[in-house]
């Protein structure tokens, strides 16, 4: 399923054959998805996003970014409705005023680094709305500074910071040793917090209220749409939650087969115009035929 529009399948989760969900609003996950590899939205995402509002379907953005590394596309796509960031850690308006936040407990925090570390990963800390790591030259940094738009604080040690930490991650190219990260932390940490991985190389450790099945949830409620007519769209293990909270689920092709497996549909790759290809083919012909602006 990884090639072009032909690879698009609209084969059924569990064999089902069920009528297809009216969708209201569509939850685009960003990195992966919406944007493509080198972080940029096309014509054709843009325009899908418009034509999702002419047919009276609302959008919204979830990204494990902080709110600010997402500001980028506020105007582009026009977005009104509230933006999670942390994975659901934290929820702002479009301007960027706080709404919710979800932060874990400092005894937490501090497990949560030591095991983190234990395991050989590079630790970074986002508390309110800052970026924090230990040595700016480690993996992936300058990558996701490109990505956000805005440099992390340097500190020597993490011991003041982590009362009101939002989003913990681990970083480090061992896949391998990120993913017995992630195994060990959901182990060991059961139900004190939701850890995930939002890129092979990134573990996100947040608030247990904080993951994008609950970000389905909170969306749900804000907007007054039942959870059955809200899509979703990603390509990330974290984002299996909020397939599995909503009506309607697309996995882009660049996703892993394991992910592909948890959606309704699997559309083409971020490459090759996936969001934009998954609006026209499955969630536009869903349209809520009560039409009007959500």
């Amino acid at each position: 399923m990884r090639g072009g529009q032909d690879s698009m399948t609209d084969a059924r989760k569990n064999g089902s054959h069920a009528d297809p969900p009216r969708i209201r609003l569509l939850i685009a996950d960003v990195d992966g998805t919406l944007v493509t590899p080198d972080k940029a939205l096309t014509r054709r995402a843009i325009r899908a996003v418009h034509d999702l509002r002419d047919a009276g379907i609302a959008f919204a953005i979830t990204s494990g970014r902080p709110p600010r590394g997402m500001t980028m596309l506020i105007e582009p796509l026009a977005l009104t409705t509230p933006i999670p960031g942390f994975n659901g850690g934290m929820f702002v308006a479009p301007d960027m005023t706080i709404i919710e936040q979800h932060v874990l407990p400092a005894s937490v925090a501090a497990r949560v680094v030591a095991t983190i570390e234990a395991h050989g990963l590079t630790v970074w800390v986002y508390r309110g709305t800052d970026w924090f790591v230990q040595q700016a030259e480690s993996p992936h940094v300058a990558r996701e500074q490109w990505t956000v738009g805005f440099p992390p604080t340097v500190v020597p040690t993490f011991e003041r910071l982590l009362d009101k930490v939002v989003k913990i991650v681990g970083v480090s190219d061992d896949l391998d040793a990120v993913a017995r990260c992630e195994s060990e932390t959901q182990k060991t940490f059961g139900r004190q917090v939701s850890a995930a991985r939002s890129q092979p190389y990134y573990l996100d450790v947040t608030h247990p209220s904080a993951n994008k099945g609950a970000v389905v949830g909170w969306m749900a409620s804000f907007l007054h749409i039942p959870a059955s007519q809200i899509a979703t769209i990603g390509d990330q293990p974290n984002d299996v939650l909020m397939f599995a909270k909503s009506g309607l689920s697309v996995a882009v092709a660049n996703a892993s087969d394991e992910v592909q497996r948890d959606a309704t549909h699997v559309t083409t790759s971020n490459e090759e115009e996936g969001f934009a290809n998954a609006v026209a083919r499955f969630i536009l012909p869903n349209a809520n035929p009560a039409g009007g602006k959500t």
